[in-house]
């Protein structure tokens, strides 16, 4: 069998995920690494046994092209999408990339109209959108009378990522995590009519307990999220709690059944007559790099479920969001 070439850029966190997708797929072969960080590339390089390895993009994509690569995989940090992309494009190269996609909508506008332009396949992780679980809830929502309230959340403590304190470098809890639960509830109930949000500081103290004293994203934040049907989510994200955490995930109330998704865990089915407890059963990273390594392959991307311009919507809601908390206002769409 022939193999999917693929390149890999940032080989920190994330990339790991990705990167043991890739040891159990036999139809991949990573070829080449690039990460500023020595250690982390040579790491990576070593496990497929690569040769090519780059201390930065730039040095990757003055070597590497479609003749040498068939696909890239791109996890690096919300602030360095800095022509990473584009090059990509320039080379007709399609392209895996981790959220968020870019803190520039602008520059994520214009990657998406040279995608379509092209007709480049492509995927953003917005991994959740493989779930079983997640199915299972597609596949239950029409069964029961439309409408009703969604309550999401997703609350912790601060991540170890040098670039989450700063909400110019991340884009807040909500744009830069929470946007999975974010992506979610379009995947599930489609385009939002608007958003309102607030937010709050003042419990996590800058400066303290180990966290930078340039620290000036959340603490919190509320989204009210308005669906046709009669759908309203709350979706909440918090990073100030330590030692303790709520359960995380999505509790849709309808009619008749609560739907309780704990996050990339389990999946709570109750009604008045039972109650249904139904574990996760696979790997979402997996599949969902198996479905773009797929859609390489053939040029077909409809196994692709976060294609690169449907992504940039789920961006759009999160920096609408942020807009509403800045500015008090609703923001309709």
């Amino acid at each position: 069998m022939e193999k999917i070439r693929l390149g890999l850029i940032g080989c920190g966190g994330r990339m790991q995920a990705h990167i043991h997708s890739f040891e159990q797929m036999d139809n991949v072969a990573v070829v080449a690494v690039a990460d500023p960080v020595e250690q982390r590339r040579n790491a990576a390089a070593e496990r497929f046994g690569c040769q090519r390895i780059y201390a930065d993009h730039r040095a990757f994509f003055e070597k590497e092209s479609r003749e040498t690569l068939d696909a890239v995989i791109i996890a690096i940090e919300p602030t360095a999408h800095k022509g990473v992309e584009e090059a990509a494009i320039d080379r007709d190269l399609p392209f895996l990339v981790e959220k968020p996609m870019t803190l520039d909508v602008h520059q994520a506008e214009e990657i998406a109209r040279r995608v379509e332009e092209k007709g480049l396949v492509t995927a953003v992780g917005f991994q959740d959108r493989y779930l079983d679980l997640m199915d299972m809830i597609k596949a239950e929502l029409p069964r029961h009378k439309a409408g009703g309230l969604v309550y999401g959340a997703w609350v912790g403590g601060i991540p170890g990522v040098w670039w989450w304190q700063k909400k110019t470098d991340c884009g807040g809890q909500l744009v830069e995590q929470n946007i999975h639960l974010l992506d979610g509830l379009r995947y599930l109930y489609g385009e939002p009519l608007s958003v309102y949000a607030t937010c709050s500081r003042g419990i996590v103290e800058p400066g303290k307990d180990g966290v930078s004293p340039e620290y000036d994203t959340d603490d919190h934040s509320t989204v009210v999220l308005r669906f046709e049907n009669n759908v309203t989510a709350t979706l909440v994200s918090g990073c100030y709690t330590q030692g303790v955490r709520p359960n995380c995930g999505l509790v849709i109330t309808l009619n008749d059944m609560i739907i309780d998704y704990r996050l990339r865990n389990n999946l709570i089915l109750r009604t008045a007559h039972e109650t249904r407890d139904i574990d996760r059963q696979v790997d979402q990273t997996l599949l969902l790099d198996q479905a773009f390594v797929e859609a390489v392959r053939t040029g077909n991307p409809a196994g692709v479920r976060s294609p690169y311009g449907d992504a940039l919507k789920s961006l759009k809601v999160g920096f609408a969001a942020n807009e509403s908390m800045e500015t008090g206002k609703v923001i309709y769409f």
